[in-house]
C-alpha cells in the first residue's frame, strides 16, 4: 500500500542479495588484477635478432659474386633486385641505412677480412677495426687504394663523404674524420652489406687449394 515501509523480512534478503553481489564483482576484480600483474612480470622482451650474410664463391643466386675476382662488375638495377636478399638491397643499391646496434659485426672481435656482401670485393681487414660507439661497424682504414670509391652526399641537408665499394659501386656507408691515429679516419659502415671470412678459414681453404 502506498507510504507503507516495508518490513525486516522485506529488507533483509535484498541486503544480502547486494552482498552477495557486491562479493562476486570484487572476487572477479580480484583475479582480473592479479591475472594481469601474472602477466606482465612474466613478459621478458627479446632483443632484436642480429643478422649476418653470408655469401660464397658457390651462390649461384649471385653470379657475379667473388673473393677473387677485381674486375668491375656492371649489373643493371632490375637484375640486382633479383639477385640480393631485399635489406641488402635496400642499403646497396638504395643508399638506405641499417638500425644502429643491430649488426652482428659491430662488436666482433674475430680475425679476419671484411668482404663486401654485394660482390665479394675485399673491403676491410679486422685489424683496422675499432669500438667507435657510434652503433655500426667502424674502421679506420679501407683494405687497398682501389677496394674503397667516394662520393659527395648532400642528401637530408647534410654534407657528407659516401663510401661505395670500388668493384660494384654500392652504397657500404660513410667516412667521417673523428676516427683513430693514424688515418684520423672512421668509416661507418653497415653491416648488412658486409661479408666475413675468418682468417683460419681462409687459410685452410687456401692450404687445401694448393693441395699442402
Amino acid at each position: 500500500m502506498p507510504g507503507k515501509r516495508p518490513s525486516a523480512q522485506t529488507i533483509e534478503p535484498q541486503i544480502c542479495c547486494i552482498t552477495g553481489y557486491m562479493k562476486y564483482i570484487t572476487h572477479i576484480t580480484l583475479i582480473l588484477l592479479l591475472s594481469a600483474v601474472f602477466a606482465h612480470c612474466s613478459y621478458l622482451p627479446s632483443a632484436p635478432a642480429k643478422k649476418t650474410n653470408s655469401m660464397d664463391n658457390t651462390n649461384k643466386k649471385n653470379p657475379v659474386f667473388s673473393k677473387t675476382d677485381t674486375s668491375a662488375v656492371n649489373v643493371s638495377d632490375e637484375e640486382w633486385r633479383k639477385i640480393l636478399p631485399p635489406e641488402v638491397y635496400n642499403v646497396a643499391r638504395q643508399k638506405g641505412t641499417e638500425r644502429p646496434w643491430t649488426s652482428a659485426y659491430e662488436n666482433s672481435k674475430e680475425i679476419g677480412t671484411y668482404y663486401c656482401a654485394v660482390c665479394g670485393n675485399a673491403l676491410f681487414k679486422s685489424d683496422t677495426k675499432f669500438e667507435s660507439g657510434c652503433g655500426w661497424p667502424s674502421f679506420y682504414e679501407p683494405i687497398s687504394k682501389s677496394s674503397i670509391i667516394f662520393s659527395v652526399d648532400n642528401s637530408f641537408g647534410m654534407k657528407r663523404t659516401e663510401v661505395e665499394c670500388g668493384r660494384c659501386k654500392s652504397h657500404l656507408g660513410h667516412v667521417f674524420d673523428d676516427g683513430p691515429p693514424p688515418t684520423g679516419l672512421r668509416y661507418c659502415i653497415n653491416g648488412v652489406v658486409l661479408d666475413f671470412e675468418k682468417a683460419k678459414d681462409a687459410e685452410k681453404k687456401y692450404n687445401e687449394k694448393e693441395g699442402k
